[in-house]
């Protein structure tokens, strides 16, 4: 073919839609991360991001640590590396897990950047197009968007004050093998200060998931990025203690050290573990051997344990500052979990009320703002009347004036 391009008169532009692959349609935004360049407002009072406190990020722990691995591993530190990650870190973070019952060991901890490269990964490797995932109702917004690049479909179970009501999985695991023929791709399950919902699930539901799971050889992925962010209450053992054989665990620093380190790790049977190397070596090949280092110093001199104890007492404060503030302000026909840690509640209001409506026309003017429900629900088919609120980010005296605020509005709304 004679090609006769005269690159001095306009070309036309590519239609670059026509290019793209079809699982692009079902790539959304995170409504978060939308959500977040509104309240760059100084003005706006953000109950919106799951944002740890930066006023407790060890700033001086970090720099002294960037110094000792610049001085001490000089261009090993900014070489690359395994992709598994730096063995030293994942030494202290098996043996860091083992008190809560997590069967680590070096061989099955694979680092990754942040727990949300984890979620994709478990996407590339478990979920064919159509595939369903089981998981509650609502459930995390990252493993949604994670997974519907993917071309996952979701069937869901509800939730009580008691996180994932499990009894409902049998039925729904046969729905999807009514609607799709074969089974699902796995069990996803926040079993500590879910996110959003702000349950902990207890043990005997635990243990009915493992069983379940077991009895129709299911997997399971255990998300757990807040469990070490226990304010009350004894911890409980997790579901990967019960099943490991068929258990993927997920954890990340980003709620106990930074979240900009960018730093998670996948606890999964060995048997697996050359599969998400695989699948990780196509994104990255690995995690930042830098950032690695830093936090392995970090861990080794023994900073994280009272780091992550001033953050209990810290949220657990905000916590409680949330709960007495909406007791206050908030109008009657409002509920709201109580949560045992991690760093969000659920709050419900009457059904006069759609929160995704009402965030722009009310809660924004008066200068704050929360994430609506809907968001939360992988098929939008629920949490119109519902939205997710996070205590760790805002000081104390903010939550209370944000909180009187919100309530404001939820009295105008209603009474109109």
């Amino acid at each position: 073919m004679e090609l006769n391009l005269d690159l001095n008169r306009d070309i036309p532009v590519l239609d670059w839609e026509s290019y793209l692959a079809t699982r692009t349609e079902r790539m959304e935004s995170s409504a978060i991360r939308e959500l977040l360049k509104i309240t760059q407002n100084p003005e706006i009072i953000s109950f919106a991001g799951g944002l740890p406190a930066p006023e407790f990020f060890p700033l001086r722990e970090v720099e002294e640590a960037c110094c000792y691995v610049t001085k001490k591993a000089g261009a090993e530190a900014l070489q690359y590396s395994a992709t598994e990650g730096y063995r030293p870190l994942k030494e202290f973070l098996a043996h860091s897990m083992h008190k809560y019952g997590v069967p680590a060991n070096p061989e099955n901890v694979l680092l990754t950047n942040g727990s949300q490269q984890a979620l994709d990964l478990l996407g590339k490797i478990f979920i064919d197009p159509g595939q369903f995932v089981l998981t509650g109702r609502p459930t995390y917004l990252g493993a949604i968007q994670a997974w519907n690049a993917y071309q996952a479909r979701f069937h869901t179970v509800n939730l009580d004050e008691q996180g994932m009501i499990v009894s409902e999985l049998e039925h729904a695991y046969e729905k999807v093998i009514q609607d799709s023929g074969r089974p699902p791709a796995f069990i996803y399950v926040l079993p500590n200060f879910h996110n959003p919902a702000g349950t902990t699930l207890p043990q005997e539901r635990r243990e009915k998931v493992a069983e379940f799971a077991t009895e129709l050889d299911l997997p399971v992925v255990e998300d757990d990025p807040y469990g070490e962010l226990r304010y009350e209450g004894e911890d409980i053992p997790p579901i990967c203690s019960m099943i490991p054989e068929r258990t993927i665990y997920l954890g990340t620093f980003s709620k106990t050290l930074a979240p900009g380190l960018r730093l998670g790790w996948i606890v999964c049977p060995e048997k697996l573990m050359s599969r998400f190397v695989q699948a990780k070596q196509g994104c990255d090949l690995h995690t930042g051997t830098f950032v690695q280092y830093v936090a392995n110093d970090i861990c080794q001199r023994g900073i994280l344990k009272p780091h992550v104890k001033r953050l209990r007492e810290r949220y657990r404060e905000r916590r409680d500052t949330m709960l007495d503030a909406m007791a206050e302000f908030w109008p009657q026909g409002a509920s709201w979990t109580r949560p045992h840690g991690g760093l969000f509640l659920w709050a419900k209001v009457p059904e006069h009320i759609d929160t995704l409506q009402f965030l722009k026309e009310r809660a924004i003017k008066e200068k704050v703002a929360y994430v609506p429900g809907i968001h939360f629900y992988p098929n939008q088919d629920g949490g119109r009347h519902a939205m997710r609120l996070n205590f760790s980010y805002a000081d104390p005296d903010t939550i209370v004036e944000g909180s009187r605020r919100l309530g404001k509005a939820l009295k105008k709304g209603l009474s109109e």
